[in-house]
């Protein structure tokens, strides 16, 4: 230790008063060694170099979830070929792995309902129509027949009632001239009466015991006393008969006020008998066509039931998976006979895939996301999607809006087609190699900060960063200054350039 102290005591140039010895084997005690100076030179680069790469290299934040390929229109995904009826499988005419075209045969079932076994009750239906048809229109011919006699009997009546009335009127009319006859038959028989009596008394005629008159000579005829007592006589039968005719002209108005009553309930009568035998008939017609509606619908449905016995593909695509392969093998309505699946197009590849309640709050429909499928070699640098090899690009379509029951939220993802055009990423593989159901691995690219960030915010077990508040801000007034106008495009493309990395 004193040597050490001389030798730091000592200036350069000066000499010392140790031993030689001495001060060479100090110096190489306190020398560096040769062999850790690269070692420290190394040391320090890398330390620098890390600095710089903490501070200076970015860093792609995402968070990850797995799933699975889909198909994104529900009407292309692999469906379920039923059986519409109960019955028996007659024929297979596919066999597993068979592409078919749409309306293509794939089996038939034989009938084992007691009500469809007739195999010509088709034609029994057809027949029990026709005949309706038959009863219908001899109906109609009926009801059109008695709306032409109700017809008929609305005019007769609308003749007869007035013809009535004109008889009561007539009658009346009688009775008036009958009274007028009498009037002057009477004032007759009185001139008649007191001429006979004048004849008489100038002739001094008196009745014998028999009651006859007796003719005294006088101041007239015998014949003037005659002719006046005959026509006193006729006079007075003149009276009665228009008193008799009269009494009738009274009785005709009366029959004649019935007359008109008869007619117009007969009339009346007549038209409510054929009214209800029209409604009858219509009634008849009614009840007809519900018969022949019901015919109908049993021949439609019938119908449609004859060509359920034949199950058809609905789509072009490959039968798998038959279920029922027994010639007599019963089934039931809804019985799964086999699975068709679609010929699936490249516009929809799509991946489901799931994120924890931790994660979801991060992402929104538009984020790009990095998928790398099962069975397709990959390598994932998840900070720098840029030198991945082996992922494909998408983008985030729809976000479930409640959870899958174990707090979970789904994703679909489809392709990034204008990064796929612009030749920035790869197309997803073709559909014949990359099928429904293929596991998939995604990673949802987030903002990009440094590197020195990222591993703090993993060493505290921070979420990543996000700006995204749930509930939206309000929007700043646009300035009308240029320089507001400015920094607001600028801020613009800035999001734009985040978005895109």
């Amino acid at each position: 230790m004193a040597a050490k102290a001389a030798l730091k005591s000592v200036k350069p140039g000066e000499e010392t008063n140790l031993p030689r010895r001495t001060s060479s084997k100090a110096l190489r005690l306190v020398h560096t060694p040769r062999s850790a100076r690269p070692f420290a030179f190394t040391l320090t680069i890398f330390i620098v170099l890390v600095t710089v790469c903490l501070i200076l290299v970015p860093w792609q934040q995402s968070v990850n979830g797995a799933g699975q390929t889909i198909v994104f229109s529900p009407m292309e995904r692999p469906q379920n070929i039923e059986a519409q009826i109960s019955g028996r499988v007659k024929k297979w005419h596919v066999t597993e792995g068979q592409m078919v075209k749409a309306g293509d045969l794939i089996a038939e079932i034989a009938e084992t309902d007691q009500k469809f076994l007739d195999p010509n009750q088709l034609d029994r239906l057809e027949e029990q129509r026709k005949n309706l048809i038959t009863r219908r229109e001899a109906a109609e011919l009926r009801a059109a027949s008695l709306s032409n006699q109700m017809e008929s009997l609305g005019r007769a009546r609308n003749a007869a009632i007035p013809s009535a009335r004109e008889r009561a009127k007539q009658a009346q009319d009688r009775l008036r001239a009958a009274e007028q006859s009498l009037a002057a038959g009477q004032q007759k028989l009185l001139a008649d009466k007191l001429n006979f009596e004048r004849i008489r008394d100038l002739n001094q005629g008196k009745k014998n015991e028999k009651g006859e008159w007796v003719i005294q000579p006088g101041l007239r005829s015998d014949r003037d006393f005659e002719l006046a007592r005959q026509t006193y006589e006729q006079s007075k039968n003149d009276v009665e008969r228009l008193q008799a005719t009269l009494e009738a002209a009274k009785r005709d108005i009366t029959t004649g006020n019935f007359d008109a009553e008869r007619v117009e309930n007969d009339t009346a009568a007549g038209l409510s008998s054929v009214q209800a035998s029209l409604a009858s008939a219509k009634e008849t017609i009614a009840s007809i066509n519900n018969d022949l509606q019901k015919i109908e619908i049993d021949i439609r449905n019938f119908s449609e039931r004859i060509g359920q016995r034949t199950v058809r593909a609905s789509r072009d695509g490959q039968v798998t998976q038959l279920k029922k392969v027994g010639d007599n093998e019963t089934v039931k309505s809804g019985s799964v006979l086999c699975v068709l699946v679609p010929q699936l197009k490249e516009e929809e590849q799509s991946v489901e895939m799931y994120l924890s309640d931790f994660d979801a709050p991060l992402v929104r429909v538009g984020d790009p996301v990095r998928i790398q499928f099962e069975g397709f070699p990959a390598i994932q640098f998840v900070g720098w999607p840029s030198v991945a090899i082996g992922t494909f690009g998408g983008r985030i379509v729809t976000i479930d809006q409640v959870d899958d029951g174990a707090n979970r939220f789904r994703l679909i993802i489809k392709p990034d087609l204008d990064a796929v055009a612009s030749k920035r990423d790869d197309p997803w593989p073709n559909t014949s190699f990359l099928r429904p159901g293929t596991q998939a691995t995604g990673w949802v690219m987030l903002r990009t900060v440094p590197l020195w960030y990222e591993l703090w915010r993993q060493f505290n077990g921070f979420p990543p960063n996000f700006d995204r508040s749930p509930i939206e801000k309000r929007k700043p007034k646009d300035k009308k200054d240029k320089n507001g106008s400015k920094e607001k495009d600028k801020g613009e493309k800035d999001d734009g350039a985040k978005d895109e990395k």
